[in-house]
């Protein structure tokens, strides 16, 4: 078994597509829309065949589920400590926030943290 793709829904559908674009190296597929339900999604390729799909569809709510159990941080592998260094730098120029790092953890990860336009956690690691 392997995970075929992750799901998120998102406020902002292109600022999110093209946030994963600039910084993760992700290929957006086309733009679906379902006309009669309002639901769009694009597909995002990442070069190791991973897929993230970011979805939006009217009525939908922001709530605070990330503060318990559930969904808390989505992890791409940057391949060094010093590439870690460059996107951490490089996003917080840019003006995202950095929570942690980079650092090397308890447990001997090299990382950083930081949240993406919508505030989702993402663990930069080596």
């Amino acid at each position: 078994m392997k995970i075929e793709h992750l799901a998120l829904y998102v406020e902002d559908l292109e600022r999110m597509k093209d946030f994963y674009v600039k910084y993760f190296q992700a290929k957006a597929g086309d733009l679906y829309h379902n006309k009669t339900t309002g639901l769009k999604t694009y597909f995002l390729y990442f070069e190791d065949g991973a897929r993230l799909e970011i979805m939006n569809k009217p009525g939908l709510k922001r709530n605070n589920l990330n503060e318990g159990f559930g969904y808390t941080h989505l992890a791409f592998s940057a391949g060094s400590k010093e590439a870690v260094n460059i996107l951490t730098q490089q996003l917080k120029e840019d003006g995202f926030k950095i929570i942690s790092g980079p650092r090397t953890t308890g447990d001997g990860y090299y990382e950083s943290l930081a949240a993406d336009p919508e505030n989702n956690l993402i663990e930069i690691t080596q």
